[in-house]
């Protein structure tokens, strides 16, 4: 239900957000194993939950802001790990970047997702979405823009359907990514004039690489017990 942007905040961590999640997501039917895709860093540690309880297969898509030259904490775009490369048209006709610029800037995404899948080497990011159901997941939606990327990076490879689970977004991202997706969940949905996904959560921190290795790890080995011949 929407809420107003001064609200208290929903979750206590990140795998606190995941449970709540999970709990919806249960309430689905799945055919087969479904594919959780977490967006690194923050939606590992949501999607950990998820996927433990609905016994899905956890991987990982990586997503980067292209940033604009002059004002880095900003984007005009975004790459994902599996090629897929989404512009803002808008902002890049209105920032009257040359196509140097733009080169040089997905250049420098690209290498950053680089140093980063190497730093999850052997830990995941190979899953075929083909003909699966696809759970994506992230911390949270603000501009929704990278998640926008994610679902069309994936949809490339003709999955089965395409879910957007995330644990708080703007409005305004819901109102982008819904259109997208077979289906979206979202416990808590901010109709406020600002908006930031820290403020759900009571504890919020920079989730760090070795937390997501971690993860990654302890996520795999469950997997291959729960495969494994008796």
């Amino acid at each position: 239900m929407p809420s107003n942007a001064a609200m208290k905040w929903s979750y206590r961590d990140r795998t606190h957000a995941g449970e709540v999640l999970a709990k919806l997501l249960a309430e689905r039917k799945y055919i087969g194993t479904p594919l959780v895709l977490a967006i690194p860093n923050g939606g590992v540690a949501v999607a950990a939950s998820v996927a433990a309880s609905l016994a899905a297969e956890l991987d990982f898509i990586i997503v980067r802001k292209i940033q604009i030259p002059f004002n880095t904490e900003a984007g005009f775009g975004a790459v994902t790990s599996r090629g897929h490369v989404l512009m803002n048209e808008e902002l890049v006709q209105h920032l009257g970047l040359s196509e140097d610029q733009i080169a040089e800037a997905v250049n420098k995404t690209k290498t950053q997702i680089s140093e980063r899948s190497q730093a999850y080497s052997g830990l995941g990011g190979t899953s075929d979405p083909h003909d699966r159901q696809v759970i994506i997941i992230d911390d949270g939606l603000a501009s929704g823009f990278t998640m926008m990327a994610a679902i069309l990076s994936v949809r490339n490879s003709r999955p089965m359907t395409v879910t957007v689970a995330v644990p708080t977004a703007s409005m305004s991202a819901a109102e982008k990514i819904r259109p997208l997706v077979e289906s979206f969940a979202c416990p808590r949905i901010e109709t406020g004039w600002s908006f930031a996904v820290a403020e759900a959560y009571e504890n919020w921190y920079d989730v760090p690489d070795s937390e997501v290795i971690s993860i990654l790890k302890r996520s795999r080995e469950s997997n291959v017990k729960r495969h494994a011949p008796n």
